[in-house]
Order: C-alpha cells, then structure tokens, then sequence
C-alpha cells in the first residue's frame, strides 16, 4: 500500500468536506490537522464543543492514527473526554486498512450529540424533580400536618407549657387544699367544745334582779302608749 498516497488523498478530500473549518497544523514529518467538532445547539449558545486533533503514522491507515482532544467546551465535570477517545479508538480499530478520519470525525460528533441528550434530559429531570417537591411542600403547607394520638399529645403538652398551664394547676392545686373559714370553723372541734363549754358555763352568770322593776305596778294604759311622743315629757300646755 502506498501510505503517503493514501493520505494526501485523504487530506485533499477532507479540505473539500470541512473547507474553512479544518486546520493543518504540521506537514512534516508527518501530516498533523485538527476539526471541530459540535454537539446540536452549540451555535445557539447551549451544547457541548471540542477540536479533534489527527497525526498520522507512516503506516496509517493499516495503523491508527494519533487522535487528541483539544479546545473542550462545556465538558466541566459532565463529560469525561478520555470516555470519548475510548470510543474514538473502538471506531478506528473497525476500520484498519481504511482511511478513517471522516468516520471518527462523524463517530465524535455523534457521540457528543448523544451525551448532550443525555446531559440535558437529566437537567430536564431534576429541574422537574425540584418543581414537584416544591409542589409538594406548597401542599403539604396548605394542608397542615396529618395530625396522630402521639403527635396531638406531643403538641398538647408543648402547648400547655408555653401557656403556664401546669404552673396554674399546681396553684390552684395548693388553693383548694387552703380552708375557708367556715370549712376551718366545721373541722375544728375545739371551737364546738369552747362553745359547749360556755353554754355549761352560763349557770355561773349572776343576774342582778334589783335592776328590774316588777312590770304588774307600771300604770301603762295602751291610750298612753298610742299618744306617747318620743322627746317630750309632762302636760301640754296651751
């Protein structure tokens, strides 16, 4: 097989499909040449982007070329680009003894249109993910927490706390054990016998009968008392 013209055949093609886009970057020893390649909705602002980077070997295309990754856009951590040589490789190993360059320039593109789709579905997921449970929670606040025996008995006695409850039952508590005084009066006995005590006492009063005139003597006519005035004594004079 001739080697170098296989090549300069191929180069020549290459310049006619990528014509403006495809870059010789060395022509001895060997030929080195670079081509973009991009995800769709690269050019919109929004996809994945790289430049392949061939070098030939004297015996290409029994042999694979020299492939590098240059120039990547948009990978960050979502793209792995030595995942993307891997499967550069694979391709090229399928078709030794041909040329190649523009099967593993259109293999390349592919697959970063491949991961682009799975880049953005993913995205789409967990924008969707955040938007239901958002959701969710906005429900979930509408309709108040499902209310159990354990968690109504929880909040009951957070509640009563809060309040001062349990320091208003223990006063009130301490108040009803506290005696009115005729709760006292009725408990205590000795005030019953002290009043007994005094009844059996009352024969020891002596009574001075000599203040008393006998009633029978007083000439107390019930005229007298219908006429009688209080404040005045004696006749009315004329």
């Amino acid at each position: 097989m001739d080697y170098e013209y296989e090549q300069s055949s191929e180069i020549e093609a290459l310049d006619s499909i990528y014509y403006g886009d495809m870059q010789i970057l060395e022509r001895k020893p060997v030929l080195k040449f670079s081509i973009p390649i991009k995800s769709e909705g690269f050019d919109e602002g929004d996809g994945l982007a790289c430049r392949l980077v061939f070098t030939y070997t004297p015996k290409y295309p029994d042999e694979l070329p020299v492939v590098e990754i240059d120039n990547e856009e948009n990978f960050d951590d979502v793209v792995d680009k030595s995942q993307l040589l891997t499967y550069l490789t694979e391709q090229g190993e399928e078709n030794l003894g041909m040329v190649m360059v523009f099967t593993l320039v259109s293999s390349g593109q592919e697959w970063l249109n491949d991961k682009w789709d799975a880049i953005k579905k993913e995205r789409e997921e967990q924008m969707l993910a955040k938007k239901k449970a958002e959701e969710e929670a906005e429900l979930k606040r509408f309709e108040g927490t499902r209310v159990t025996v354990e968690s109504f008995l929880a909040w009951r006695k957070q509640f009563e706390i809060d309040m001062g409850i349990p320091a208003k039952r223990e006063k009130e508590a301490k108040d009803k054990n506290k005696l009115t005084g005729k709760e006292l009066f009725l408990r205590d006995t000795t005030l019953n016998e002290s009043d007994l005590k005094f009844l059996e006492d009352g024969d020891a009063v002596k009574v001075d009968e000599s203040l008393f005139q006998d009633l029978d003597d007083l000439d107390i006519s019930d005229e007298d008392d219908e006429d009688y005035v209080p404040g005045q004594s004696g006749s009315e004079s004329d």
